[in-house]
């Protein structure tokens, strides 16, 4: 298969797996809107840390830096919750924190549900 055809594949794929996560964790947490919104949160945050991780990987100087292109990511996924869910910052923590976890939760055992079935 073409590499391009492959990453996009596997990009909506990721995207359409963060967002049930995140729909999943706050509707947990009481909040009200809908999968679009968990769906643009997903995007928002793959396009940050998509764009920082080019940044930090392509410059010199901050090749040795990449931990801060995740740090700055995830406060900027943060902003992103925070104002997508209008909750306060405490709250878009607290989510941001469960998500993560349970998103290295799928993450490690993805891969091997995906060798073990029909995939």
């Amino acid at each position: 298969m073409d590499p391009i055809i492959e990453t996009a594949i596997l990009f909506v794929i990721s995207l359409f797996i963060s967002a049930i996560i995140i729909y999943l964790v706050t509707k947990i947490f009481g909040e009200t809107e809908g999968f679009g919104t968990a769906l643009l949160a997903a995007f928002i945050g793959a396009i940050i840390y998509t764009i920082l991780y080019y940044i930090f990987g392509n410059i010199p100087d901050l090749v040795d830096l990449k931990w801060v292109a995740s740090l700055l990511g995830g406060i900027g996924w943060l902003f992103a919750l925070r104002f997508l869910y209008s909750i306060g910052w405490l709250k878009a923590i607290g989510l941001a924190i469960i998500i993560w976890i349970i998103s290295a939760i799928v993450g490690y055992f993805l891969p091997i549900l995906a060798t073990t079935g029909p995939l």
